[in-house]
């Protein structure tokens, strides 16, 4: 490895590290990023591609099992699940190239291979090897946390990482926690055949989204074969058997745990270089993504802002400019999407959609169910609904939608969020039909016509009208 100090190390080749280095590279600077693993990091070998991967076996699967209510009789005959695992890393490999050391190199990214340690403000070593830099962005993600339940770690426990090393799927799987990836995965594993228990402590699926929207896609999962317990605690585990703390027993032959991700902080030496960690060992960050050293920025999962893959793009690119130009581009966290790719989908942004949410003065909601929806309804998909907070001027400033590509009909209301487009604006853009976007332009086409029939409004109508009138005569 040349020891030319490069204008930016990037130290972590997930979706931050390699945005990151992309964008310094694309403004000119000299760029090292150093990955200790794989390139391309969680959301290539074990996030985003391999479970939706996962997902679309199993709506494949759901699919030719729902048949029968378009008048189409057939019948899942068998699932090969070393098949379905095989199709995972074919999604995997497919991919791949993207972010491979080679794709970097033409992009004017240099890269190493090794672990990285700060020797000081400037300073690292790659594999034992000094280095100094200029400037440098961690962006080293995160990984999947183990609860403290006595016998969890002796009973080789699956997680979002390690379930994909797997050349088949197991008969029978206990889950432990019902968050977005126990969800995902929970439901996905029940369609393709395997008998699924969900065990959340909290008393609901979801616990950060609106509780009915949640409601709607713990429904589904119970309706495609997941038995779900809610409220019960892991007391034990043993031979083949989780312990609750209702007394009741679960049987499995593999444990997956999704119950959370922790930042892979260990191991970097952040405290010779200055850089402070949370109470929760995140990587503290200012709105600009600076450290508490100068001369370092950080991205990504590291920070303990909202893990998504989106977002540690975005940021990777933010502090990388910062970084590199000396900008003080600031973060915005108020308008972040997200999704849960379960069937419904449940996506959400901005303020809480939830009826007694806290919420200022004139904030409303509102609502739209997808049993109206005539895209919705030719599909027979129904198990859906949309609903908007728009503040006293009637600017959207949050959303959640529950349904078919409820992700892809997010997109519109994210832009509306972040750029204060008011239910008019909405209701006077043209959507096409029929689509899942429908909810979206009537809920906003009933708040704009109801303001045409209030107060000044109305007035304003009337005497235009009888202006018409008038005139026609």
């Amino acid at each position: 490895m040349s020891r030319r100090s490069p204008d930016l190390l990037v130290i972590g080749a997930g979706t931050a590290g390699l945005v990151a280095a992309r964008t310094a590279a694309a403004l000119g600077a000299r760029v090292l990023l150093v990955e200790r693993d794989r390139f391309g990091g969680d959301c290539l070998w074990t996030g985003c591609v391999p479970s939706k991967a996962l997902l679309a076996a199993a709506e494949a699967a759901a699919a030719v099992r729902g048949a029968a209510r378009f008048g189409l009789h057939a019948e899942v005959t068998g699932i090969d699940t070393a098949q379905v695992m095989a199709s995972v890393r074919r999604a995997i490999t497919a991919i791949e190239p993207d972010d491979a050391p080679q794709t970097q190199h033409a992009k004017g990214v240099r890269t190493a291979t090794g672990d990285v340690a700060f020797t000081g403000p400037d300073t690292v070593t790659v594999d034992g090897e000094p280095l100094r830099f200029r400037r440098a962005v961690v962006a080293t993600g995160s990984h999947p946390v183990l609860p403290d339940v006595p016998g969890l770690a002796d009973a080789d426990p699956l997680t979002s990482d390690s379930l994909w090393d797997l050349t088949g799927l197991p008969g029978r799987v206990a889950v432990l926690g019902g968050g977005a990836i126990g969800c995902e995965l929970g439901q996905a594993m029940a369609r393709l055949g395997v008998q699924v228990t969900l065990v959340e402590p909290g008393p609901r699926l979801l616990a950060g989204e609106d509780p009915a929207a949640a409601a709607l896609v713990q429904a589904a999962l119970v309706r495609d074969g997941v038995d779900v317990r809610t409220g019960r605690h892991a007391t034990g585990v043993e031979a083949h058997r989780l312990h609750l703390d209702d007394g009741a027993t679960v049987t499995f032959d593999r444990l997956l745990v999704a119950a959370g991700r922790a930042p892979r902080t260990d191991g970097l030496g952040l405290a010779a270089a200055g850089i402070q960690r949370d109470e929760r060992g995140n990587v503290r960050v200012d709105a600009q993504l600076a450290t508490t050293n100068p001369r370092v920025w950080a991205a990504g999962d590291v920070t303990g802002h909202p893990r998504f893959t989106h977002l540690a793009g975005v940021h990777g690119s933010l502090a990388a400019g910062n970084a590199v130009l000396g900008l003080r581009r600031s973060v915005r966290l108020d308008a972040v999407p997200r999704v849960t790719y379960t069937s419904p989908e449940l996506a959400a942004v901005g303020a809480p959609t939830a009826e007694d949410a806290e919420r200022p003065a004139g904030h409303r909601v509102l609502s739209q169910s997808h049993e109206h929806s005539d895209r919705a309804v030719t599909d027979q998909r129904t198990d859906g609904v949309t609903r908007l907070v728009v503040d006293g001027r009637r600017r959207v400033v949050g959303a959640t939608v529950v349904g078919a590509r409820a992700g892809e009909s997010l997109a519109e209301l994210t832009l509306a969020v972040t750029q204060g487009l008011t239910t008019t604006d909405l209701a006077g853009t043209v959507h096409p039909y029929p689509a899942y976007t429908d909810p979206t332009w009537d809920a906003a086409v009933a708040d704009a016509t109801g303001r045409l029939q209030a107060g000044p409004a109305r007035l304003a109508v009337t005497v235009l009208r009888r202006l018409a009138q008038l005139r026609a005569r």
